[in-house]
């Protein structure tokens, strides 16, 4: 997992915005710099102590920003967190920011992975379903049921929060929550070009709410121009540069 993006919501509109772009290799460390998303709200300031939209920044070591949503392998529950997150124990710190989605409860920022087609062209995004604290008594009992392998379906939902919201539901029209907000416009320009396999990864029953329904969504590698192909993605220093 090399390349992250980082999504910000907007506390008024509360729509979310791709505002940067987080990439790492062994010859360059940790790269991090804004993209067009940063523009796209008068709200959005800067993130950390990066206050340059166009400048691109450097460091050997993962930025505190992003290091500070990854749980510290010194606790106890750490060997519990890699299974909630389905990673083995050797997985770096991009592997999972990636799989947790980087989310605190103190802010309004998550991370995404920028994922690239298998060897048989596929492309495989995992994400936690959201909003499962809201279920109802017969849609908790069906989440208890899941099994890994089961197949799931994303069902466009307007309503007042999200008129991008995407559901859940299993094979019975059953609501198992929401696809994170911060990924349904990208997978809504997938569906409009191909349908997306979308499957359960892992039931994780003694995880904290956050951590319970793990998915994996499955399409065409060719369909990635759509999930990345908007401005937001646009890197702002490559602007500046020119």
């Amino acid at each position: 997992m090399n390349t992250l993006y980082i999504a910000w919501q907007d506390p008024d509109t509360r729509q979310w915005h791709t505002v940067g772009r987080l990439t790492q290799s062994s010859e360059t460390g940790y790269r991090f710099c804004y993209t067009a998303g940063a523009e796209a709200s008068p709200r959005f300031d800067y993130l950390g102590r990066m206050h340059d939209l166009y400048r691109c920044y450097h460091s050997d070591t993962l930025f505190p920003l992003f290091a500070n949503r990854i749980l510290n392998r010194s606790r106890p529950e750490f060997p519990c967190y890699l299974d909630w997150l389905g990673v083995d124990a050797d997985a770096t710190p991009m592997e999972l920011l990636a799989r947790s989605g980087g989310r605190r409860a103190t802010d309004s920022l998550c991370v995404y992975p920028e994922v690239e087609p298998d060897d048989a062209g596929w492309m495989r995004l995992y994400f936690f379903s959201h909003g499962l604290r809201y279920l109802p008594p017969d849609a908790l009992e069906a989440l208890d049921q899941l099994q890994p392998g089961t197949a799931l379906q994303l069902v466009p939902e307007e309503h007042q929060h999200d008129r991008f919201a995407l559901r859940l539901e299993d094979g019975a029209a059953q609501p198992l929550g929401y696809c994170p907000r911060y990924l349904n416009q990208s997978l809504r320009a997938v569906l409009r070009e191909t349908p997306i396999q979308l499957r359960v990864a892992r039931n994780n029953h003694q995880a904290p709410i956050q951590f319970r329904l793990l998915c994996e969504a499955r399409f065409p590698g060719k369909a990635g121009k759509q999930f990345y192909g908007s401005d937001e993605h646009r890197p702002l220093a490559l602007l500046a540069a020119a």
